[in-house]
């Protein structure tokens, strides 16, 4: 299962790190860094957290996060100011893991309001199968139909049948003669750190909405997922050590790690092993997966780098597709507050900005208050 689960959480969200890493200005080089760099965070901390717990604490980047970037305009000082937010961000995990008050604050947020924007962070990389569909049908079309069979088979499998079929598509349609296929090579990718710039616009802009979207849209559906398979879980020591490993690797382009609630309601039920006591070792199995698989990002990154940019996000939306529906389905559950997570869903998911501000930061705090005001109306 630990095998299956890192398969499946590499598989289905790669494509979105490298799509967000590469709005954000990253060149090739700096993509696979960033990618070399999340996936051997995400090991650390699957055999870190689950061998000192004795649960199977999964952890996965920050997959939302990648989306919320990949949605974002890359920012005024290129890579080097999405690298310093990427450590604000990480900092702000850090100290929530050492102020419970911080993280009782993120959970205070009405989660419709939480889903509102998720939603409306998922959205544009979702429409791109659509939009590719519609520009290059030869190419999406065996794709799209790999994903839809994988998701009536089982839906773990979707993303897996879906990553495979680019890869066919991939072999007829690059010329593996030409200079570029030729550099496909597996090797280490550069370790340099990203000169890291600071601004006020970019920590409201990029810091804190992928914060809160960590937190809110992985953070707390991981830990509840644990808690309903029973397990009993001390949320920060958990936090405060993704959020070291994220800080640690966030200079040189990583986007943050955080708690998983895909692979842990894979590792945490009976098809993990029938004694609950002894099933982190399955999270630990997957932690050894990921980091061998982090030895494997710039041939990865290569790879993607010879597909046309329209497949790479029509893969990426793919796997989105199902937390975009989770987000909207939680978004609008209570009717008689509908309107404040519209609002949030539409602002967040618009890409305007105010200020220098981006779009989802606007939206947490208009419908926050909307909703607020409407409460004591009511």
């Amino acid at each position: 299962m630990g095998l299956l689960a890192a398969f499946v959480g590499y598989s289905a969200s790669f494509a979105i790190v490298l799509a967000g890493l590469t709005a954000m200005g990253a060149s090739d080089a700096q993509a696979a860094t960033g990618l070399f760099f999340a996936s051997i965070g995400m090991g650390i901390c699957s055999i870190w957290l689950p061998a000192v717990t004795r649960i199977p604490a999964a952890v996965a980047w920050s997959t939302p996060g990648a989306a919320f970037l990949a949605a974002t305009a890359v920012l005024p000082g290129g890579f080097g100011e999405a690298v310093g937010a990427l450590i604000l961000c990480a900092g702000l995990i850090v100290i929530t893991g050492f102020v419970p008050a911080l993280g009782r604050v993120v959970a205070a947020i009405p989660k419709p309001i939480a889903n509102g924007l998720l939603a409306g962070v998922l959205l544009k990389l979702c429409l791109a199968p659509a939009l590719a569909l519609g520009t290059i049908p030869v190419l999406v079309l065996p794709v799209l139909v790999a994903w839809l069979i994988g998701l009536v088979w089982n839906r773990l499998a979707a993303m897996p049948f879906a990553v495979c079929a680019f890869v066919v598509v991939l072999f007829f349609v690059v010329d593996m003669s030409g200079s570029d296929a030729q550099s496909v090579t597996l090797r280490l990718p550069a370790f340099d750190p990203v000169p890291p710039s600071f601004t006020l616009s970019s920590f409201f802009s990029i810091a804190l909405p992928l914060y809160l979207v960590t937190m809110a849209g992985q953070n707390i559906p991981g830990f509840a997922v644990l808690e309903l398979n029973g397990y009993p879980v001390d949320r920060q020591p958990l936090i405060r050590k993704t959020g070291i490993v994220s800080i640690a690797f966030a200079p040189f382009g990583s986007i943050p790690v955080n708690m998983s609630a895909i692979t842990a309601a894979m590792m945490a039920g009976q098809d993990a092993g029938r004694d609950p006591a002894s099933r982190y070792w399955a999270a630990i199995t997957a932690g050894i997966v990921y980091v061998l698989l982090a030895f494997a990002a710039a041939l990865v990154t290569s790879l993607v780098g010879l597909a046309p940019l329209a497949l790479i996000t029509a893969v990426a939306g793919l796997a989105l597709i199902p937390a975009l529906v989770g987000a909207i389905s939680a978004a609008f559950a209570d009717p008689t507050q509908s309107e404040a997570p519209a609002l949030t869903f539409l602002i967040a998911a618009s890409g305007m900005t105010l200020w220098g501000i981006s779009g989802a930061f606007w939206g947490v705090v208009v419908g926050t208050l909307i909703w607020v005001l409407k409460s004591k109306t009511t």
